[in-house]
């Protein structure tokens, strides 16, 4: 059965040429300690002002590809995943109370709270 596609080429005259697959499997001549050995091939389609904003934060980050820069990006979302899900185990934890404070620290005032806040850093 052929596709959709592939019909409306062949009924154009343009010769079938099967795609890809999205994510592909390629060895690694030099391994980094820790690599699996593997590599993964991602594509992500990004608009104008994501690649402006993207190729900016390489530039100031001094990031050499986009490779790089797509890393640096995923190693700080799995780092806030992380951070999430610890505090939903301390929230889980106490079952909704209020974790306590260490010993000597006082508890936040409201004005102290809504100072912190309205800090942007």
């Amino acid at each position: 059965m052929t596709s959709k596609a592939e019909r409306k080429s062949h009924a154009a005259g343009a010769t079938t040429r099967k795609r890809a697959p999205a994510v592909t499997r390629t060895p690694r001549a030099g391994r980094k300690q820790g690599d699996s050995g593997a590599t993964s091939v991602a594509q992500v389609r990004l608009r104008p002002d994501e690649m402006e904003g993207l190729q900016q934060v390489m530039q100031t980050l001094q990031l050499n590809s986009l490779s790089d820069a797509l890393r640096e990006g995923l190693r700080l979302l799995s780092r806030e995943a992380t951070e999430v899900a610890a505090s939903q185990e301390i929230r889980d934890f106490y079952g909704g109370d209020q974790a306590p404070t260490p010993e000597g620290v006082s508890h936040a005032t409201e004005d102290e709270l809504a100072a912190a806040d309205a800090t942007e850093w």
